[in-house]
């Protein structure tokens, strides 16, 4: 049963399994309040412990301690799931799902509507629309 709820996105991030290896990109399944999920050419057994960072935010998201709870073969890939050890980095996570649906948002309406928003005019809009539905964890 899952404990939070996840929400879809694309944004990459990048692994690193022991402070000897370098990290690795990856793509992001999606993100939820209590942690992540992750596709990779790698299993990674649960329980042990991986550090990641999402480069493309600045200054870069990066959470030294990750426990991996699950990994789930899926044709030559697998699909990892991570839960943070630390509220306060979950709390984070929290604001980086929002920021990733509001960077999503505005590249749909420049699509969809050819409106070029701000990020503040995009985080307003998406802010009036979508706030009251984005769940609570």
């Amino acid at each position: 049963m899952r404990l939070f709820i996840r929400h879809p996105t694309d944004v990459p991030i990048e692994i690193q399994d022991a402070p000897e290896h370098g990290y690795v990109r990856q793509a992001t399944q999606d993100i939820g309040f209590g942690g992540l999920a992750f596709i990779s050419t790698k299993a990674f057994e649960p329980e042990c412990l991986i550090a990641l960072r999402i480069p493309c935010l600045r200054p870069a998201f990066e959470v030294a301690m990750a426990r991996v709870t699950w990994c789930h073969s899926s044709n030559s890939h697998f699909a990892i799931g991570v839960e943070f050890l630390d509220s306060a980095e979950a709390f984070r996570v929290r604001m980086i799902e929002q920021i990733c649906h509001i960077e999503s948002y505005q590249r749909e309406v420049e699509q969809r509507e050819g409106r070029h928003l701000s990020a503040e005019q995009a985080a307003e809009e998406w802010i009036s629309r979508h706030a009251s539905s984005f769940p609570d964890p």
